[in-house]
C-alpha cells in the first residue's frame, strides 16, 4: 500500500512539474423574490484536467446544485427544494490560439441525478460544448462555454416512465457558462 501512495504522489508531483495539470471550475448563486414567492438556487462546478500536448486536454467537472422555491397562495406557504448531481468527463480540442485568447471544443459525456421530492430523474448526454479560454497570465484563465450540439436521453426514476430523448443544437442564455482555471 505505502509502494502505491508513493507511485501516485511521484506522478502527481510530475505531471504538477510539466504544468499539464489545471484546477478550476465554476458557481453561481441566484435568488428571485416577488410577491411572496421566491426562488434560490446554488450550484458549484469544481473541474480537473490534464494538458495532453499544445491542442488536447482531457478533464472531469463534478457539481452539486440546489434550488428552492417557496409560493405563498391564501396566507399558506409552500416550499420545494431540488437537489442535483452532475459529472461530465471530456476531452478538449483547442483547435484557435491567439495572443491571450484560445477557441475550443469539448466533447463530453455527461450524467445528470435530480431529485424533487423524493421524485428522481436520470439524464445522459454525449455532444460538444464550444468555449473560450482568456489567459490572463501563465496561471490563470477564465473560461466560457456556450451552446451545445448533441444528444440527451432524460428519463424518471420510477416503474412505467417514459424516456425523453431531445438531438440538436442549444445555443442560448441558459447553456452559457463561465469559470476559472488555475494551471500548475
Amino acid at each position: 500500500m505505502k509502494k502505491i501512495f508513493a507511485i501516485a504522489l511521484v506522478a502527481m508531483m510530475t505531471m504538477t512539474a510539466n504544468a499539464q495539470v489545471y484546477v478550476g471550475g465554476g458557481i453561481g448563486f441566484e435568488t428571485t423574490s416577488q410577491d411572496g414567492n421566491s426562488e434560490t438556487y446554488f450550484k458549484i462546478m469544481p473541474e480537473l484536467g490534464y494538458n495532453l500536448n499544445e491542442n488536447w486536454a482531457i478533464g472531469v467537472a463534478v457539481g452539486y446544485g440546489e434550488s428552492k422555491t417557496t409560493v405563498k397562495e391564501d396566507g399558506i406557504k409552500m416550499s420545494a427544494k431540488v437537489k442535483a448531481f452532475e459529472i461530465a468527463p471530456y476531452a478538449r480540442y483547442t483547435f484557435a490560439k491567439f495572443d491571450k485568447v484560445n477557441l475550443f471544443v469539448d466533447g463530453t459525456v455527461d450524467y445528470l441525478h435530480t431529485d424533487f421530492a423524493g421524485a428522481k430523474n436520470n439524464t445522459f448526454g454525449v455532444g460538444l460544448k464550444p468555449g473560450v479560454a482568456v489567459n490572463l497570465n501563465d496561471k490563470l484563465s477564465f473560461v466560457a462555454h456556450v451552446g451545445f450540439l448533441g444528444y440527451q436521453n432524460s428519463k424518471d426514476d420510477y416503474e412505467g416512465a417514459k424516456a425523453v430523448n431531445n438531438f440538436g443544437v442549444n445555443i442560448d442564455g441558459s447553456n452559457l457558462s463561465f469559470g476559472v482555471y488555475y494551471n500548475f
